[in-house]
């Protein structure tokens, strides 16, 4: 047995960031469970560790987004063209069962669909998700019996990335896993998670932002590979690591996470674009030929212009917009007096290539919901910002009833709709502009206000600057500490000091 002397001293986990001592909304709000956590609170002796109960809430939640559903599921999504709406518990999924094929036991990308859309429009790891919910679907009964299981198999599948992404939020940043309460509570993360299928890229994402988090650029870009083969939005993540590792001078770790992300990307569609490639395309070519949609400001402007714009302008000027956001964000990584967090600038270019985009679906608000709460730990700008995204959730249903139900004109008319747009837009602006002040000001970052540097950054936390454009720096940036990192299957901490998950 080895001596006290050759043992070496297990290391204590840093102190964690109680929300409830820093933040004025989340200490009035916990009056409703006792109020703040005393001075003298004993912690890490109960099994109820933050991470844990962070993910029962999120749960709990995405349970209460189910019985949202209920209306529907009881009938509305069946009978009559705007109750669905009027009730707004309308979903993509149990109408895609029979209308993609899955109730016929077509096969994705390789059978051709009857009716306007030939191949599944989805790409290539969702649509695999959706083929074994088909899998787990009885086939006895009639369609709306099945298309009911269709929804509800669904729905479980994407409670377990509800979980996942509750986990992997609240392990990000180490010292604040609390912050996870923002992610779980968020209203209008419950009311969207089961419109469609974002979850599962959603998911993925939380989870390459962890592997990051500690130190693991190739698990990063596998997990961010895997993501974009279920949803293209992720690839944008790529840029922001891109200026922070060439400011940082950490080009081994990008292009690492680089190869990952592209290695994994084409093992998934490699298969499908070699055998299947009509039914593989569909997901590109419907992106690009789709026409102006709902949510976005193109919208706005299509139904009061006289002279619409084309797609073709649409598209092309959408593009430039994504790409002039990008050499902003680049601007403002070399320029921030303190190298910006990785989750601010993911969560920057998550939104501008949203904000930009001709659809913004009320279900895109599951993209910036992680980031948001890793970007701005502030539960007064988060709440403000989740204020619009349900309010712009209630307003598309309530136009979508308004234009489905004839003559009796039931909901919100066109005019009510744009100012629906426009206040969920302008939430979205409000909390990219406060991630810029922080950006611009550090002492306002919560984050680093509370003593971490880029505690989502990985090999970026802590690193010294090799590129600038400006020598501006932040005292607290001079002679940065080595940050302490854990990662996952290191040593377990002490029986009395807690476990989690």
């Amino acid at each position: 047995m080895p001596s006290a002397e050759t043992t070496p001293a297990r290391v204590r986990e840093p102190e964690t960031v109680r929300p409830t001592r820093e933040d004025e909304i989340a200490a009035a709000g916990s009056e409703l469970i006792g109020g703040p956590l005393g001075r003298r609170a004993l912690t890490g002796t109960s099994w109820w560790t933050p991470v844990r109960v962070v993910v029962l809430v999120a749960i709990g939640m995405f349970a209460l987004g189910l019985v949202q559903k209920a209306p529907c599921y009881d009938g509305a999504w069946f009978f009559g063209a705007s109750s669905q709406y009027t009730h707004a518990c309308y979903s993509d999924i149990p109408h895609l069962y029979q209308g993609r094929g899955f109730a016929d036991g077509l096969v994705p990308y390789f059978d051709k669909l009857p009716g306007d859309m030939d191949y599944l429009e989805y790409p290539v790891l969702t649509g695999v998700f959706m083929e074994v919910a088909s899998w787990l679907t009885p086939s006895s009964g009639g369609i709306q019996h099945q298309e009911q299981w269709y929804w509800f198999v669904n729905a479980g599948m994407l409670m377990v990335c509800a979980a996942v992404i509750a986990v992997c939020v609240s392990r990000t940043h180490r010292r604040r896993p609390w912050d996870g309460l923002l992610l779980a509570l968020a209203p209008a993360f419950a009311l969207t998670a089961t419109i469609n299928w974002d979850l599962l890229a959603v998911a993925l994402t939380a989870a390459a932002m962890l592997m990051w988090s500690r130190g693991r650029a190739v698990a990063f870009g596998v997990l961010l590979g895997l993501a974009t083969a279920a949803k293209l939005y992720p690839l944008v993540l790529l840029g922001p690591l891109l200026v922070l590792c060439w400011r940082a001078g950490k080009w081994r770790e990008f292009f690492q996470a680089a190869g990952g992300a592209a290695g994994a990307w084409l093992v998934v569609n490699v298969p499908v674009m070699l055998f299947a490639f009509e039914g593989w395309s569909k997901f590109y070519t419907f992106s690009h030929d789709r026409g102006i949609d709902f949510g976005s400001f193109w919208l706005i402007w299509s139904q009061n212009s006289s002279n619409p714009p084309s797609i073709d302008f649409v598209n092309t000027t959408a593009s430039a917009l994504v790409v002039l956001s990008f050499l902003g964000i680049a601007a403002l990584t070399f320029t921030a007096p303190r190298r910006p967090r990785f989750a601010q600038l993911a969560f920057l270019m998550v939104a501008a290539f949203i904000l930009t985009n001709k659809v913004y679906s009320p279900q895109y608000v599951l993209w910036l919901v992680p980031l948001a709460v890793l970007a701005r730990p502030k539960w007064r700008d988060f709440l403000i910002w989740q204020a619009c995204e349900v309010a712009y959730f209630l307003g598309i249903w309530f136009y979508l009833a308004y234009t489905t139900s004839g003559d009796a004109h039931k909901g919100l008319p066109t005019e009510g709709y744009h100012w629906a747009i426009a206040l969920h837009l302008l939430g979205t602006l409000y909390l990219c502009a406060v991630v810029v002040r922080d950006i611009l000001r550090p002492e306002r970052d919560v984050v680093r206000r509370a003593g971490d540097d880029d505690p989502s950054g990985g090999v970026l936390d802590g690193a010294a600057d090799q590129f600038v454009l400006r020598g501006l720096r932040h005292p607290e940036q001079e002679a940065p500490e080595e940050p302490s990192r854990t990662d996952w299957g290191g040593p377990e901490p002490l029986p009395h000091e807690g476990r989690s998950l």
